[in-house]
């Protein structure tokens, strides 16, 4: 499909995505490997965006195909409602070996937006076990991405994601962003201004009490809107205020998990530890659908009670843990720790930072936020049509060799985790020559 008739890609509706935009002028992607995308005419791509944030280890991994390839031969499918296979097992442990210290139970689904719902009805779930059925409220957070579940995009705070499904989930609230160019441009890292922000929750407890509120749930970084960084403190001070007010903290790590901040979660990197992790992408280096809902032991416990031989949670997925998403995310963990990506990015931040900084010549550049192996490049927007500017960036990386992903006029980057430092500045060069051309 080189150049395809239009009527070929109409049947696919595509996600996230202007389809009548998009058909009329295709970039179609053939094959991967390592750093790079080959487009159907032969065209190489170098990938900042890790695919969609989660090929972490690059792409085209033998180690994973032959697995999943071996895996599928050899047992394709089994349930694990009330049955099991040895791979879901071995993959828990395996995770359970490298989450902060006292998860010790995860409980499998297919994808981030899975992750967030199941997170949200353990939470609440686990109060009634409690005997606390009054805690039914749950607080997102403004410019919050929690996947497009009805729990995700109810707690989620991203106005397109929202506005035309309806009332969404009763009993939601929103914490502030933490988003303020106006103190924080151009910070390196994490900012020095901002951490009075988590007090909104205090605000939030006093509004609605806090026997009413079962769960907080935020992004350590919040991406999808555009690389938001918390304020130095802000998620210490969160915790404190769920821990005093016997609030549950949903850590949401669907893009900081497996190595991106250059720590295995971003819990390890603020040393912040909540009640639930939520994961996905990076846990099978994108290449089998599959999420993961890290939980601490009390937690678990709590639903351990009553007769052995009641179902405790009624909740799961008909691929919850299938065989060929184990086989591929034991394999992923496999390469991480081997070539120890789950903490590489640490190793090239200050590069990565310099490199991305350097942007802020650019006469279009409003701000720059990174963290890890994150950044997020800001455009001031062009007068009456917001993120045109970006996306103008985005096709013509796109041309010149080089993905990168936009939302609004944010030019998001977070690249394979094998990254060499001679691709950091390919990537920095390219779009500084591509913002000179931008009007």
């Amino acid at each position: 499909m080189i150049n395809p008739d239009p009527s070929a890609l109409e049947a696919f509706w595509m996600p996230f995505t202007a389809n009548r935009q998009f058909k009329a002028k295709p970039r179609l992607l053939a094959r991967a490997e390592g750093m790079h995308y080959w487009t159907s005419d032969g065209r190489q791509i170098l990938d900042a965006v890790a695919g969609l944030w989660c090929v972490n280890a690059g792409h085209g991994r033998s180690e994973i195909a032959d697995a999943v390839a071996k895996q599928l031969t050899t047992l394709d499918y089994a349930p694990t409602f009330q049955m099991g296979h040895p791979l879901a097992f071995e993959l828990a442990n395996r995770l359970i070996e490298i989450t902060p210290k006292d998860f010790d139970h995860v409980f499998f689904v297919n994808s981030g937006s899975e992750a967030v719902d199941t997170a949200l009805k353990i939470a609440l779930a686990y109060h009634r076990v409690k005997g606390d059925a009054s805690r039914q409220r749950l607080i997102g957070r403004e410019k919050g991405y929690h996947g497009v579940g009805f729990g995700g995009i109810s707690v989620g705070g991203m106005v397109n994601n929202r506005k035309f499904f309806g009332s969404l989930l009763p009993g939601v609230d929103h914490l502030r962003h933490t988003l303020d160019p106006e103190h924080n441009a151009f910070s390196r890292g994490v900012p020095e201004w901002g951490v009075h922000l988590a007090e909104d929750l205090e605000r939030l407890v006093a509004l609605h009490d806090a026997s009413t509120i079962a769960a907080v749930i935020i992004e350590p970084v919040q991406g999808s809107a555009g690389v938001i960084l918390p304020p130095k403190g802000y998620l210490q001070r969160i915790r404190e205020i769920c821990d005093r007010h016997g609030i549950l903290l949903i850590f949401d790590e669907v893009i900081t998990g497996f190595g991106r901040l250059g720590t295995p979660f971003g819990a390890d990197y603020f040393e912040v530890t909540p009640d639930i992790i939520t994961a996905a992408k990076g846990l099978t280096n994108g290449a089998i659908p599959m999420g993961a809902v890290f939980v601490r032991k009390p937690i678990y416990d709590a639903f351990m009670r009553g007769p052995e031989s009641a179902i405790e949670l009624f909740h799961g997925y008909t691929y919850s843990a299938h065989p060929a998403a184990c086989a591929a995310a034991i394999e992923a963990l496999n390469i991480y720790q081997r070539e120890n990506l789950l903490t590489r990015a640490a190793t090239l931040s200050r590069v990565w930072e310099s490199a991305v900084h350097a942007l802020r010549d650019s006469r279009l550049v409003i701000d720059i936020r990174n963290i890890g192996l994150v950044a997020g490049i800001e455009l001031r927007s062009r007068e009456g049509a917001p993120g045109a500017r970006a996306y103008e960036v985005l096709t013509k990386a796109f041309e010149e060799g080089l993905l990168v992903r936009v939302t609004g006029d944010t030019i998001a980057l977070s690249p394979p985790l094998i990254i060499s430092e001679e691709q950091i500045e390919q990537i920095t060069t390219k779009l500084a020559a591509i913002l000179r051309t931008i009007a």
